[in-house]
């Protein structure tokens, strides 16, 4: 393949973002019930930053610590997060998905990724193989550039 005929970055994004689309359709046939789209993010961060606290987790959601604090309640409410006091501060609290949490983060995968099957198994076995290549490269650059960013916000911190 010449340099010309590569696909350019912008290319990419715009049908990456198509996809993006796609998948939202497809996650939406296997409900997230009872947590809105808000909650499951905080639940996903939670389960990446175990014991993190309110104003680290409104920071990581670009939002305000009341406002964390609400989703977190309702999510507290239906038994997924626990919250607890910090080891090192009594005033402090840590955060952490329960083990109700992560057995709903489990199922909703699982829901999520047989709802994918269907689709993969419409492709050629050579597409799914390209696929799969270029989206474990797309989770390293995403994961190398999200803890890059994270280790910035850290040192202005």
């Amino acid at each position: 393949m010449s340099s010309s005929s590569r696909p350019q970055p912008h290319q990419v994004a715009r049908v990456t973002s198509q996809a993006s689309e796609l998948l939202e359709v497809l996650w939406g046939r296997a409900s997230t019930a009872p947590v809105s789209a808000s909650q499951l993010r905080v639940m996903f961060i939670l389960e990446h930053h175990e014991g993190i606290n309110l104003r680290t987790l409104a920071d990581s959601l670009g939002s305000t610590p009341p406002s964390t604090s609400r989703l977190c309640d309702r999510l507290q409410a239906v038994g997924f997060v626990e919250r607890r006091a910090a080891a090192g501060s009594r005033r402090e609290l840590e955060l952490g998905l329960s083990r109700r949490g992560r057995a709903f983060l489990a199922d909703l995968r699982s829901r999520r990724e047989a709802a994918l099957k269907g689709v993969l198994e419409q492709m050629p076995a050579v597409q799914r193989t390209a696929l799969l290549r270029g989206l474990e490269a797309f989770c390293a650059a995403a994961a190398s550039q999200i803890h890059d960013s994270d280790a910035a916000d850290a040192r202005t911190a």
